[in-house]
């Protein structure tokens, strides 16, 4: 949410931006809405102190017994009030109206903000790594967690319908192994760790700014006014919602969580594997600091390098892309995707992201702190996708796979793995025994 009076002077500007996200909200509406409110309130204000000059009256002609006198000034009196509540009904229902569009408007987007409709007009900002060149015909994440025995989306499809899967074995593992190295790396980092609340209730949703607008990719708890949320950013941003915060150091948050998503408009698109899934894991980087727009921006850099660090220990190649205004949500003032390297795809895919959204979610949350000079100021908020799995399995598993079906384990993730080397298939382990010591 921005401020009304900073809307007033960049309305065109926002409309434009609102037109390029795909937001249908008219700011020539809200606008009207706005001074149609105020000048209730006004009229309002105006009513109120004739009714008290008109109550003082009544009183003076009483006491000096004008008694018609009176019962002109209380028929006046009744005219007035009626007038009055005439006049808070049209604001409650004005106030309803801006209020619903003002829930719309999006953030302004940042000056390097590429413009264009789609990912397709995403660009990159830099790369790392080269995609391997295999000697031998690949097999796709599903063919080698079959042949593994870590993945089994029947029967996930079996208990829980279509983008349901179960990870077994060693894809309990790696599911595992990904998030502790995320998390040991941020903790390095100086982020505190949270365990958080994975049902919210609508207000927590559209204080972090995922309602109105997503509420079709979210589950309703039924009969209750709870929803399971899409990422750990909600419970922790929500953490401080209301507060008067101390940034002088910014406040890095953390979390690694169950996340859920319905993915209404994806009917089609990835229903084979697990890039597109209704229940997932993410750790989540959450920074709330002062409301600073260089800072911010230094935070940004500094969460997406994090991402790309736990990246670089897996071992994967990638590439950041600066994304444009028409794949970024209406709070959204700065965003990089991270794509890594997919070989069954043929191309790279979305595995990270990392927004700066200004103060537009301090707003909506109310999280303020002192400057200076005890000012309250809105904080600015970013966060960013330390790691997801299963999708980031995909990578793990195609680029490492070898010749005769093992999967090379990267060296940060040993420790985790019980320090093996490589994954090998159920099969050809029990057939040679020295292999259970790779």
């Amino acid at each position: 949410m921005l401020d009304i009076k900073w809307i007033r002077e960049h309305a065109a500007e926002l409309q434009e931006i609102a037109d390029q996200k795909g937001i249908d909200v008219s700011l020539s509406d809200l606008l009207m809405w706005d001074q149609k409110r105020r000048n209730l309130l006004q009229e309002m204000e105006q009513l109120r102190q004739n009714r008290n000059a008109l109550t003082g009256a009544i009183h003076a002609a009483m006491q000096q017994g004008g008694k018609t006198e009176a019962q002109t000034l209380k028929q006046k009196v009744k005219e007035n009030n009626s007038r009055l509540e005439e006049a808070q009904r049209v604001w409650r229902e004005a106030v309803d109206h801006f209020n619903r569009l003002m829930l719309l408007v999006p953030n302004p987007v940042s000056p390097d903000t590429p413009r264009g409709s789609s990912d397709q007009d995403n660009v990159m900002v830099r790369s790392f790594g080269k995609a391997p060149e295999f000697p031998f015909t690949p097999k796709d994440h599903v063919q080698l967690g079959q042949l593994h025995g870590m993945i089994d989306i029947a029967r996930g499809v079996k208990t829980a319908g279509s983008r349901n899967y179960y990870l077994t074995g060693d894809g309990f593992w790696l599911h595992r192994a990904v998030q502790q190295l995320a998390l040991d790396v941020l903790v390095r980092k100086g982020f505190t760790c949270m365990e958080v609340p994975l049902m919210v209730g609508t207000e927590a949703m559209v204080h972090t700014g995922f309602f109105p607008l997503g509420e079709d990719q979210s589950y309703r708890i039924a009969g209750e006014d709870r929803w399971l949320v899409g990422t750990a950013e909600v419970p922790l941003i929500s953490y401080y919602s209301g507060d008067i915060v101390d940034v002088a150091c910014p406040i890095r948050a953390a979390s690694a969580s169950v996340c859920f998503r319905s993915e209404v408009g994806s009917a089609g698109r990835d229903t084979t594997g697990l890039y597109r899934v209704h229940q997932f894991s993410k750790v989540e980087q959450v920074v709330l600091c002062r409301n600073d727009a260089a800072l911010s921006e230094q935070l940004l850099q500094e969460i997406t390098a994090n991402a790309e660090e736990i990246l670089q220990l897996l071992e994967l190649p990638y590439r950041v892309m600066a994304v444009c205004t028409g794949d970024m949500s209406q709070k959204t003032y700065k965003q990089y995707d991270i794509e890594t390297w997919m070989p069954s795809r043929g191309s790279y895919g979305e595995t990270h992201s990392s927004s700066n959204l200004l103060d537009f979610q301090a707003r909506r949350s109310n999280i303020r702190y002192r400057d200076e000079d005890g000012k309250l100021e809105y904080c600015h908020t970013l966060n960013n996708t330390a790691v997801a799995t299963p999708r980031i399995l995909i990578p793990l598993l195609e680029n490492h796979q070898q010749e005769d079906g093992s999967i090379y384990v990267p060296r940060a993730l040993r420790p985790y793995m019980g320090g093996r080397t490589k994954l090998v298939p159920p099969a050809a382990e029990s057939s040679n025994p020295e292999t259970i010591m790779s």
